[in-house]
């Protein structure tokens, strides 16, 4: 379904949606506004199960609103939210939505994935795509440790990829989700990768930078264990990809590994929690014609902009983007059914 998202005209354009979002001049803004949220954070470190240790950060809503009586235990909502590749619980676009949520009552953990943020030093083995079963087993430990929360999902580019086929794999692992969200996820990582090959190189050369930091830290915080010397001097990450696949990720070819955690074709096929996938016609990242091959389940609702750019939605500078609001109104809708 198409959506109208018209932000004002000097924030309109693919480049700008997906650029200014995140720009660290908005970081005093964001942060200044998601004080309550962080005020109220503390640190867990989740069992992921086979030894796999994933880092979050809950901020439970305040006990007593204004508007209000307290919302009964049995029906508040957990909000699980999920950052995009070489992100992390801190960015911009996460404490954005987190505040949102947190505000109008919904309690909100922010998840790192693995070697994400400052975690390097919890697991030895390098982050992939593909480790799917440790979000899995993340989600699952929070649902132990809030039992009786409406637990909901939403993640961003890489993230929202992840919580959609958490949403999936979630019946057949035992957790019960009220609501999936993702935002600009991450389609057919081949065709993504692609994009921004023939794209600006801003993007591409963005997570290069941001995935050769991340590797340093990684081989800093397991010294004698990791030698990535060749692979800084690669530059390029089609190259890099394929070197840390078959070194690390136990695939014999890129194409299977990104086969691996595409989420076209039938992946979602069987998909029956409510979920809804937001995504924009100009992201310059994720190519709008794999929207077309997208399994059509029910429980799948796909909202479409015109505009938007990547993980954009942007549409104020101070106060929650439209995204959030989005979000925030799906969230809502499914805790109340």
């Amino acid at each position: 379904m198409h959506e109208d998202f018209t932000p004002p005209r000097w924030l309109r354009g693919a480049h700008i949606q997906s650029i200014l979002p995140s720009l660290p001049l908005r970081r005093a803004l964001v942060e200044r506004r998601a004080r309550p949220l962080l005020t109220a954070s503390r640190e867990l470190i989740l069992d992921c199960g086979d030894g796999v240790r994933l880092q979050a950060f809950f901020s439970p809503a305040p006990a007593v609103r204004t508007r209000g009586p307290e919302v009964p235990q049995d029906r508040r909502v957990l909000a699980v939210l999920l950052h995009g590749w070489e992100g992390s619980a801190q960015s911009l676009y996460v404490l954005s939505l987190a505040q949102t949520l947190h505000k109008n009552g919904l309690d909100v953990v922010r998840l790192n994935l693995r070697d994400h943020g400052d975690t390097h030093h919890l697991n030895k083995e390098l982050f992939h795509s593909c480790r799917l079963p440790e979000v899995v087993g993340a989600v699952r430990r929070l649902q132990f440790l809030f039992p009786s929360h409406r637990l909901t999902l939403a993640g961003f580019s890489l993230g929202g990829n992840f919580m959609l086929r958490v949403a999936a794999a979630a019946p057949g692992a035992g957790i019960e989700v009220t609501h999936a969200v993702g935002v600009s996820p991450v389609l057919d990582p081949a065709n993504c990768l692609d994009a921004m090959e023939r794209g600006w190189s801003l993007y591409h050369d963005y997570f290069v930078r941001k995935w050769l930091r991340s590797l340093r830290l990684k081989q800093r915080a397991w010294p004698g264990q990791f030698t990535f010397d060749d692979l800084i001097s690669l530059r390029d990450l089609r190259e890099m990809t394929r070197e840390l696949v078959l070194r690390h990720a136990g695939y014999d070819d890129v194409d299977d590994y990104f086969r691996g955690y595409a989420i076209t074709e039938d992946r979602l096929a069987d998909l029956v929690v409510p979920s809804t996938l937001i995504t924009a016609l100009d992201d310059p990242i994720i190519p709008a014609g794999d929207l077309s091959r997208l399994a059509k389940p029910s429980a799948l609702k796909v909202i479409v902009t015109e505009t938007g750019g990547h993980c954009g939605f942007f549409d104020s500078l101070t106060g929650p983007g439209w995204a959030d609001r989005l979000i925030l109104r799906e969230l809502q809708q499914s805790a109340a059914a």
